[in-house]
C-alpha cells in the first residue's frame, strides 16, 4: 500500500505543479477554467492504483480473497498517502513560490462577474468574500484541510467503487461424502 500510496502521490503532484505553476503564462493552454479539469482527471489517473494496489494484495498476499471492508482499508492507505503528498506539495508550491495565487484567483472571478454584468453590489460582496478567503487560506492548517478535501472525496469514491468490485470471500469448503 505504501508503494503504490507514494507512486500515485507523485503522478497526482506533477500535474497538479506543473497546472498551476502555468497560470502565470497568458498565452499558455493551462487556465483557471481547464485547470480544475487536469486536476481531476490526473486523480482518476493516480487513483487507478488504488484498484492495482487492493488486487496486488488480494491476489499476491491474501490467497485470492479479501473482504469489502480489508479492500477499504488497503485502498484509504493508498489514497490517504497519495492526498498528503498531494497537499505538502501544494502547500510547498503555495507559500514558496505562488503566494499569490489566491489574489490571481480572485482577480479572475471578479472579472469574470463584471463581464457578466453582474451589479456593483454583488462584485463588492464577492471581492469582501474572496478577500477574506485569502486570508485564511494564509493559514498553513486551513489551507491543508481545504486542499484535502479537493482530492480525498475522489479517493474515497475510487476506493469504494474498487473494494465492491474486487472483494471475493473464500471458497466454502467442499462437504466429504462418506
Amino acid at each position: 500500500s505504501i508503494i503504490y500510496g507514494l507512486i500515485a502521490g507523485i503522478v497526482v503532484s506533477i500535474p497538479m505543479l506543473f497546472s498551476v505553476n502555468s497560470l502565470n503564462n497568458p498565452n499558455g493552454i493551462i487556465n483557471f477554467e481547464n485547470s480544475m479539469l487536469v486536476g481531476y482527471a490526473s486523480m482518476l489517473i493516480a487513483f487507478s492504483l488504488v484498484f492495482v494496489g487492493i488486487r496486488n494484495y488480494r491476489n499476491h498476499y491474501n490467497n485470492g480473497v479479501i473482504t469489502f471492508w480489508k479492500a477499504f482499508k488497503t485502498g484509504f492507505t493508498i489514497v490517504f498517502i497519495a492526498s498528503t503528498i498531494y497537499v505538502l506539495a501544494w502547500l510547498i508550491d503555495f507559500f514558496y513560490f505562488i503566494p499569490e495565487f489566491t489574489e490571481k484567483y480572485a482577480e479572475h472571478i471578479l472579472s469574470n462577474l463584471k463581464a457578466s454584468g453582474a451589479s456593483q453590489a454583488v462584485i463588492d460582496q464577492k471581492t469582501r468574500e474572496m478577500a477574506d478567503f485569502s486570508a485564511m487560506y494564509r493559514n498553513p492548517f486551513f489551507n491543508a484541510l481545504i486542499t484535502y478535501t479537493e482530492i480525498l472525496p475522489v479517493g474515497i469514491v475510487v476506493t469504494l467503487i474498487s473494494s465492491l468490485i474486487l472483494r471475493k470471500k473464500a471458497a466454502a469448503p467442499e462437504k466429504q461424502t462418506t
